[in-house]
């Protein structure tokens, strides 16, 4: 369940050529603004024709202009979730996602419509309008409207870009079910390092109409020279397993044997869960510290310091949970007398991990 894309296309001013081959799960086109996201996404559905493209799903050709093969949208068998939902308005929630059975192929596997309705949570709106739905509600009736359509590729342009940060944190954990569950590939756009770190199997990272990176999205928000969102948005991204839940409201992950305590996750003990943590919210100690109020103390040794052009640093801690990153001042590293290969101890507050940056 692959995707290749090779494309070239000019816009006045603008110039696009790329490349890139993704395996199976959710992609993430990440970028700023005008780097090339949307006309990317737009040249996989049909609604653009590049100057040139070779496109393939899951071996099958959409597109191949040497062979002066392109096929029209209808015939792609993509499922297209935009920023807004589109939904009819005179349309039921159930009319409006048995509309997207309107383009599935006879020959395609009919999909399930009660394990579809079951998975996105939307079992009690059927009977509803979209007025009477929320931004995020509204977003899992047009996601369930493109898995009616029985697709081999959903894209998604920046679907969680008009929600608010609790619109957002409802419809996160349907993505991840639909990346683990739903065998479909996934084309997503987003430029927000939350959603990268919550979402992403692979990353392709656009700068000015060219791949300037592709990896995990530890390897690429790990790296502030590539992050779109620049320092700001670099961080570590961490796997952990859910130890056990306290009584005090606090979680207990494990992360290579070392014990992260975060605010109370929902999710079962035993179950593994991605967390992201900003370069900008962590500590850096040269010594264990001791009386402090932090409860997340990860020893490790320095494998690199990134100067920057202002008054900070970029210091790259390799720990057993994982490799994190420290913002700190160079006034701070000239103090700590710190050196690549020096043992040192990252420093993380519990209640520094916001809930949007932990997923499954």
């Amino acid at each position: 369940m692959s995707l290749k894309v090779s494309l070239r296309h000019a816009h006045p001013g603008f110039a696009l050529d790329v490349r890139f081959h993704t395996p199976p799960g959710l992609t993430v086109l990440f970028g700023r603004s005008g780097s090339g996201k949307t006309t990317i996404v737009n040249a996989v559905a049909g609604l653009t024709r590049p100057d040139f493209a070779q496109i393939q799903v899951n071996n099958r050709v959409l597109c191949d202009t040497d062979q002066r093969i392109c096929l029209p949208t209808h015939r792609r068998r993509l499922g297209y979730v935009f920023q807004e939902s589109r939904l009819f308005p005179h349309l039921t929630v159930r009319r409006n996602l048995r509309y997207g059975r309107f383009f599935a192929p006879n020959s395609a596997p009919k999909a399930d419509e009660d394990r579809i309705i079951d998975l996105l949570g939307i079992g009690g709106l059927l009977d509803r309008r979209p007025g009477d739905l929320s931004g995020g509600e509204k977003q899992r009736v047009a996601l369930g409207r493109a898995l009616l359509a029985s697709p081999e590729l959903i894209l998604a342009d920046e679907p969680l870009a008009a929600l608010d940060e609790a619109r957002k944190a409802e419809i996160l954990p349907y993505f991840e079910t639909l990346r683990d569950e739903a065998q479909i590939p996934i084309l997503y756009v987003t430029h927000s390092p939350a959603e990268v770190a919550r979402l992403a199997t692979t990353v392709v990272v656009l700068q000015e109409g060219k791949v300037l990176r592709q990896g995990s999205a530890a390897e690429v928000l790990s790296d502030p020279a590539v992050t779109p969102a620049g320092v700001r948005g670099a961080g570590a991204v961490l796997e952990a397993q859910v130890a056990r839940h306290h009584e005090d409201g606090l979680t207990e992950l494990s992360a290579g044997g070392i014990a992260i305590f975060l605010p109370k996750i929902r999710k079962a003990t035993g179950q593994k869960v991605r967390i992201r943590i900003a370069a900008q919210d962590v500590m850096l100690a040269r010594v264990p510290p001791v009386g402090l109020s932090a409860l997340n103390i990860l020893p490790g040794r320095i494998e690199t310091i990134r100067a920057g052009d202002g008054p900070g640093a970029m210091v790259s801690l390799n720990t057993k949970a994982g490799r994190v990153l420290i913002r700190v001042t160079g006034r701070s590293l000239k103090a700590l007398d710190l050196h690549t290969g020096d043992t040192a101890y990252a420093v993380i507050k519990t209640v520094s991990v916001a809930p949007q940056d932990v997923g499954g």
